[in-house]
């Protein structure tokens, strides 16, 4: 019998909360009707998802800051990103950024009180030049201002991973974006399975994992429970959990807004899934969630701060006053000196 199905006087999602507290997985059942709920039962779901975050997370929240380090000039077909070989969207286009473009981001990170700087290149993945160069910052990075250090460049071979790892570098994001049986609609260029080797691959070079997803490019509910699953058993350590911004020039331009509410009920599900694990609010949560922004972090306890790739983010003071009104705080910790 799923928990939904079991009478109490406690609500159907403090019963569910009391399974994953107690150490349980909670069922695929129970998982389709976290996103089935009505909107009459989210302030509830949001109360016993909360139990769940503070456990482990208590009131603090995580800052990262993303640093778009090579844009556009990608060759790859995935139908949300501007970037991509098939997106028409007027976006600057450049080749890496030098050193002295990539300390100014970590010194920008440092001061917007974020503990993760995010280094991102586009692309299907990074020459050796590439490698080494990114591997050389990093170095200069942590002796300057101890960040945590997060790389996303797509798909990396052994020794590449390997050369990150001694730089310094944490943790490696690549997003599964999408389940296995969903993925051959949004790229063709490259399979689910190259990215969860990808995954693997850095796993074994001893690197920490940061895999997420997109949500509203067409997918099911279905589809949404297979990627919160998937990413439980590869045991990541962090989820950012996008909305997709549809940008003008993409194919997928013409998706039709989310309901906030619904973006609620995903953050509680990844919550309540991966329980242990930092869940992010991620891309897109501005368009979506827009004035239940601060809901959102009754279930994830990570958000970017400032702008994302090629998108336009809201203002770090918006950010800082969001958090303070909630009464959580700021995650910092930094190794340098500030």
């Amino acid at each position: 019998m799923s928990v939904q199905e079991q009478n109490s006087v406690q609500t159907i999602w403090d019963q569910l909360a009391d399974c994953v507290l107690n150490g349980d997985v909670i069922s695929r059942d129970d998982a389709l009707a976290i996103l089935q709920s009505g909107d009459d039962e989210l302030l509830s779901l949001l109360a016993a998802t909360f139990r769940v975050r503070q456990k482990h997370f208590g009131n603090k929240v995580h800052l990262y800051f993303l640093k778009n380090a090579k844009s556009g000039l990608c060759p790859e077909d995935c139908g949300y990103c501007s970037q991509s070989a098939v997106s028409e969207a007027p976006i600057e286009k450049y080749a890496l950024l030098n050193e002295e473009k990539l300390m100014e981001g970590a010194a920008k990170a440092a001061e917007q009180q974020s503990r993760t700087y995010c280094i991102v290149t586009s692309g299907r993945g990074p020459s050796e030049r590439d490698v080494n160069h990114i591997a050389s910052v990093v170095q200069k990075i942590k002796s300057e201002y101890g960040l945590h250090i997060c790389c996303c460049m797509g798909l990396l071979s052994p020794e590449q991973a390997t050369t990150l790892k001694e730089a310094g570098v944490d943790r490696i994001n690549h997003n599964l974006n999408t389940s296995r049986r969903f993925y051959d609609s949004i790229c063709s260029t490259h399979s689910f399975e190259e990215r969860l080797e990808t995954l693997r691959v850095a796993r074994n070079a001893g690197l920490e994992l940061c895999s997420g997803l997109i949500i509203g490019m067409g997918e099911e509910q279905n589809d949404v429970v297979d990627v919160a699953f998937e990413l439980n058993g590869v045991g990541v350590e962090s989820i950012p959990v996008n909305f997709l911004n549809s940008i003008p020039g993409t194919p997928l331009e013409d998706v039709q807004r989310l309901n906030p509410r619904d973006c609620l009920r995903a953050l509680c599900l990844f919550r309540l899934i991966n329980p242990r694990t930092e869940i992010r609010i991620a891309g897109g949560r501005e368009v979506q969630l827009r004035s239940l922004q601060p809901l959102g972090l009754y279930a994830a306890n990570s958000m970017f701060v400032s702008d994302y790739l090629t998108t336009k983010g809201q203002q770090p003071e918006d950010d800082f006053r969001m958090v303070e009104d909630l009464g959580f705080e700021l995650e910092v910790h930094h190794t340098c000196e500030d």
